[in-house]
């Protein structure tokens, strides 16, 4: 299986990071791309760098957006 192109960097209870998953998951299904998840509370590092930036989407391994997904910038993003 390949890696996914989208990597989601969120942590539980975070109601922006509910809202750019829902977006994330249409917009693969859409496209036939699949995402993964990273919960910041796993890594202190992670916790550090993007604390009071969540959710944080990285596409292709690049930071794409935080705190909100736009869709239409994602799926150009994807299509690029």
């Amino acid at each position: 299986m390949s890696t996914p192109r989208i990597t989601l960097y969120s942590r539980p209870g975070c109601h922006l990071c509910d809202e750019a998953r829902l977006v994330i998951e249409r917009v693969c299904a859409d496209l036939g791309e699949s995402y993964g998840e990273v919960s910041i509370d796993d890594d202190p590092v992670l916790r550090e760098r993007f604390g009071e930036e969540i959710p944080v989407t990285f596409v292709d391994g690049r930071q794409h957006d935080f705190w909100r997904v736009d869709e239409q910038r994602l799926r150009a993003a994807l299509a690029g």
